[in-house]
């Protein structure tokens, strides 16, 4: 059994003994701290509710049961939106007024994961602080539960899915008239959670022509990891390659990353989910883009190539809206084929993306490998340094950046180094003692080697052992 508390939610696997995994009495203190942080910091205009979604999981009734019920008993109405994608309760939580949100989801992790992902009243994740807030009044235990006479109440409303696509519809940059047109066929695989209904729901509404199905039968039993990466798409890249559809998409199990499959069957690159749709954005709408420190290169180059800004953030979600808030960017999201489109609101939206990459796909009347081939080309690997406990990170870290300072250097999360046509980001781990090690270069081989290069830096400073 595994439980993960961090400021960012709580997230293990299901069952054990107290304090072992995601069971209903670590539910119950999570979800009382995060009540009585909601109680104490939401504004005078919130109402007094809280939004509830949850994705496919085998687990998910049974964790929402405890959770609306701990919220109740916390004097808080509940909007059980029933199965729901991330951003379908982001935006949700808005349109409620509400004065917060909790998604039940471990996003892209195994079936036997469940997790508590938090949300403000603007329906965005909670920051480091507040994250930390509530970590402490659940395990101080320091909350009080409502008396029989404010105790709250749950509001069942199936119909946000539905509302979600309404507001892409009505969204300026999608054009459901040029997509209508474009006649495509589309290729989906939602890992049989609830991406399994509303992409199907979008698509037609989108005037896609023909929607072919893998693994979009919403029950939670998922047919491969449920992270959207190649070794894992293997069925739905078969089915592009026999020429039934012109272009797949996969998403995660809460439908927050999207990833791209070419006609030919040939992967778009989750990277370049975020490069394609910011292209089409900054096209028509030119301002700032945001990735995170680890997110690729190509970005930056399109950004300038429409003579616009691009920015960096620390890794994480919150982190990228923050720099987007700070920036006033027109597009932004992460490496993993999150897109974040302001326009819509400020949460990583695979549906937005779907949305806006058929729109970019009808404009240009390309095939997407010629759409791929018109960007920048760039490969990343991705690796890891194991370091004993005793190891001293930051130190380890201050010695890379002396290694190489004649290179330009960033350290807000971590180094990362950037050489002429490549660069390197050495991160720690929050949870364990290691080391990720992000490069991106020309070639994947160069990308390897780059990384590798790193790798034994570490190991002379740290005499550690590694391994990728």
């Amino acid at each position: 059994m595994t439980l993960i508390k961090s400021v960012s939610g709580i997230r293990g696997t299901i069952g054990g003994r107290p304090e072992e995994g995601l069971n209903p009495l670590t539910a119950v203190k999570f979800t009382a701290g995060y009540a009585a942080f909601i109680r104490s910091h939401s504004s005078a205009s919130a109402l007094r509710r809280i939004v509830v979604g949850r994705d496919a999981r085998l687990s998910g009734e049974m964790v929402k049961a405890v959770v609306t019920g701990t919220l109740t008993g916390m004097g808080f109405d509940v909007v059980d939106i029933g199965m729901a994608t991330t951003p379908t309760t982001e935006l949700a939580v808005v349109t409620e007024r509400a004065a917060g949100g909790i998604i039940l989801t471990a996003s892209h992790n195994p079936g036997q994961w469940n997790a508590l992902k938090l949300l403000n009243e603007r329906g965005e994740f909670l920051n480091a602080e507040e994250g930390q807030e509530v970590l402490s009044l659940a395990e101080a235990e320091d909350f009080t539960f409502a008396g029989i006479n404010s105790l709250g109440r749950v509001i069942v409303d199936g119909r946000y899915g539905e509302r979600h696509i309404e507001s892409i519809l009505k969204l300026e940059r999608v054009d459901a008239k040029a997509i209508r047109a474009a006649r495509f066929r589309v290729a989906i695989d939602c890992v049989n959670s609830v991406g399994g209904t509303v992409l199907p729901d979008l698509l037609y509404a989108l005037g896609v022509k023909d929607v072919f199905r893998l693994y979009c039968n919403p029950h939670g039993r998922f047919p491969h990891n449920p992270e959207p990466l190649p070794e894992h798409l293997t069925k739905l890249a078969d089915l592009m390659t026999q020429g039934w559809a012109d272009v797949g998409f996969a998403v995660d199990p809460d439908v927050d990353r999207l990833a791209i499959v070419c006609e030919n069957g040939q992967m778009f690159g989750e990277e370049y989910t975020l490069v394609a749709v910011s292209d089409y954005i900054l096209s028509h709408t030119p301002g700032a883009a945001v990735s995170n420190l680890s997110s690729s290169r190509a970005l930056r180059d399109v950004t300038r190539r429409h003579g616009c800004s691009c920015y960096a953030s620390a890794v994480g979600e919150v982190h990228v809206v923050a720099k987007m808030k700070e920036t006033g960017a027109v597009i932004g999201g992460e490496g993993n084929g999150g897109v974040i489109y302001p326009a819509s609101h400020y949460g990583r939206d695979a549906l937005v993306g779907i949305a806006l990459f058929l729109t970019h796909l009808a404009k240009k009347k390309m095939t997407v490998s010629e759409l791929r081939a018109s960007y920048p080309s760039y490969f990343m690997s991705k690796q890891k340094v194991e370091l004993t406990p005793e190891t001293d990170v930051d130190r380890m870290l201050e010695k890379v950046k002396t290694k190489f300072a004649g290179h330009e250097i960033t350290d807000l999360d971590g180094v990362r180094i950037d050489f002429p046509d490549r660069w390197v980001h050495l991160r720690k781990s929050n949870t364990e003692p290691i080391i990720r090690i992000y490069s991106e270069a020309p070639t994947q081989v160069e990308a390897d080697a780059l990384g590798a290069e790193l790798i034994q830096t570490i190991l002379t400073f740290g005499k550690n052992t590694a391994s990728s």
